[in-house]
């Protein structure tokens, strides 16, 4: 369960990551700061804040240090779309982040590759218990709201047969990774990875500087090649954005 009381920061990068959790928000009150709408209310009796980052590491730190300074957020939770980083992951599948790292960061020979100049660090772990969470509500939402949820021919059209969650790496970076040279290159520096996007690891520094719990989760648009910008705004409005909506209700309901 989610300690009380909180208050829960919900980040998506797009509007349609994000549409139906905004839309149930209760006594919801919409404040402008640094050209974002940061929507207060309630879901499911827990006290939230809903926000969209946009795209790209900087828009989403910025994003998340509002969070915690302006509104005091307690806990955040990323959730989104990414790009397989493992052959095992497959569209329709679900990314839990264990560890982030800044794929494009590079400082050397000042720093060692990846490291976060000055916090000694490169790997970004979520808060454990959060994460749990995120991974039963998960679970859960894939067992018992999945078919009710996703159309079948949305499931033949995408090929969602027998989505899994995966637990483990994930890598952000300012780039969406299209092409499969790409992607190996990164596969080659990083090994574990099993995600690739723009915002969760930039997430990460700003709550490990301010010693706020996170987490990350992603579910996976495209295998990041050169089929990915296929179709990839259906994918989100038809079965991202019911997958963040099914899961985050889950999250707070269990609360």
């Amino acid at each position: 369960m989610i300690p009380s009381p909180i208050r829960l920061g919900i980040i998506s990068a797009m509007h349609q990551e994000q549409a139906g959790l905004i839309d149930n928000l209760l006594d919801a009150h919409t404040i402008r700061r640094g050209m974002r709408d940061y929507v207060t209310g309630s879901l499911w009796d827990i006290d939230c804040v809903c926000v969209l980052s946009r795209l790209g590491k900087v828009a989403a730190a910025a994003t998340a240090a509002t969070l915690i300074e302006r509104f005091g957020v307690t806990h955040i939770v990323f959730t989104g779309v990414a790009g397989a980083g493992d052959r095992d992951v497959r569209v329709g599948d679900i990314v839990i982040a264990r560890q982030l790292v800044q794929h494009d960061l590079d400082a050397s020979p000042l720093f060692p590759r990846h490291e976060v100049p000055l916090t000694g660090q490169s790997l970004f772990v979520p808060d454990q218990r959060l994460t749990d969470q995120l991974l039963q509500a998960a679970g859960d939402f894939l067992d018992q709201d999945f078919p009710a949820v996703i159309d079948i021919a949305d499931r033949d059209a995408f090929r969602l047969h027998r989505p899994r969650i995966h637990q483990g790496l994930i890598a952000s970076g300012d780039e969406f990774i299209s092409k499969r040279t790409r992607l190996e290159e990164l596969k080659t520096a990083l090994p574990e990875l099993q995600a690739v996007e723009m915002e969760g690891a930039a997430v990460a520094q700003v709550c490990f500087e301010f010693g706020v719990p996170y987490a990350v989760i992603r579910t996976i648009s495209d295998a990041a090649n050169e089929d990915a910008p296929v179709d990839f705004l259906k994918f989100i409005e038809r079965v991202a954005s019911r997958y963040a909506f099914g899961i985050v209700r889950r999250l707070c309901a269990n609360g």
